[in-house]
């Protein structure tokens, strides 16, 4: 069943730049979807329509039933709860402890005092320390996050939108700050959170060989078009060319 409808999707920036035009896709429950493509393809501002990061210039998108784009504020607050993003440079406040970035997953759920204040139920705290412990970050959690590795910062970015309860789980280029080590425990952890929790997985990323490793499906941009949308398996050497141009030499050494 689909989660995700995307259709006739565009986006149109103030001086006439087209990041999106014409994008077409649907997402079931529980799929781990892959969007690779070169820098400026589109990926990001993709990704950010899905939530209303961004606002798209036309066309529609569906999650759960409901055209996000038709819905005000307090309504899109409502939905969000319902979609964990995780980002490249983490987003994390690193003068705070690791449990207290992770328990900002829950202000979708809190008054505007309780989350100036901080007030969180000791049931949010206990399912903070759950999370932090099935990612391997028990000895951290009361560290300030400035204290911590990249690889461990983007867990505790994993954890923070895993405390929402999401139905979908947003990963804009999570591995690219990070080294091949840390970048396999990453995909890892979100593999396995996708498989034995069920929550729908929609990343980008710039590497090829991890996109056909770990996904269900990949789908390929360019210039703001859909030029491939189908299982790994599928993705040719020519294809890899067609949607990375003069970059494809390089990635395509990496998944031979």
């Amino acid at each position: 069943m689909a989660l995700l409808e995307v259709s006739n999707l565009s986006k149109e920036y103030l001086g006439g730049t087209k990041a999106l035009a014409d994008v077409n896709f649907s997402v079931n429950e529980g799929e781990f979807v892959s969007i690779i493509g070169p820098s400026g393809a589109g990926k990001s501002t993709l990704l950010r329509c899905i939530n209303r990061m961004v606002d798209a210039t036309g066309g529609e998108i569906n999650f759960d039933s409901v055209n996000v784009n038709s819905l005000r504020k307090t309504e899109l607050r409502m939905l969000r709860r319902k979609i964990g993003m995780i980002f490249q440079h983490y987003n994390l406040v690193n003068r705070l402890s690791v449990i207290e970035n992770v328990l900002h997953g829950r202000l979708g759920y809190k008054s505007n005092l309780s989350g100036i204040f901080g007030l969180y139920e000791e049931k949010e705290k206990e399912m903070a320390l759950q999370l932090l412990n099935k990612l391997g970050l028990n000895e951290q959690v009361n560290k300030r996050c400035d204290q911590l590795s990249g690889g461990q910062k983007q867990r505790v970015g994993i954890a923070r939108a895993l405390i929402q309860n999401p139905k979908l789980v947003l990963c804009d280029e999570p591995i690219a700050s990070l080294d091949p080590n840390a970048s396999k425990v990453i995909m890892d952890h979100l593999k396995t959170i996708n498989m034995e929790m069920g929550i729908t997985c929609i990343f980008n990323l710039h590497q090829v060989d991890v996109a056909m490793r770990y996904s269900d499906r990949i789908i390929g941009i360019n210039n703001g078009r859909i030029l491939f949308d189908g299982p790994p398996k599928e993705l040719t050497k020519e294809l890899i060319y067609s949607i990375y141009g003069s970059e494809a030499g390089e990635l395509i050494t990496d998944v031979s």
